[in-house]
């Protein structure tokens, strides 16, 4: 098994540089956090595509 994170982008096999936490605030409560990977150069847009809905809430590093 590896310990390599992969981006959540569809089709990307890059290694993540960052998480990405959200929730949906109409199934989740709001200390919840659900986590989407992605690598330098997704995570602007799957920042975006989470702040379009009101799911973005921040991006830390991933570990």
């Amino acid at each position: 098994m590896s310990d390599i994170l992969t981006c959540s982008a569809k089709g990307c096999t890059a290694q993540a540089q960052h998480q990405l936490l959200w929730n949906n605030p109409k199934i989740h409560t709001s200390e919840r956090r659900k986590i989407w990977l992605a690598c330098d150069d997704h995570e602007e847009s799957l920042r975006a595509f989470l702040s379009a809905r009101d799911f973005w809430k921040e991006t830390v590093p991933a570990e």
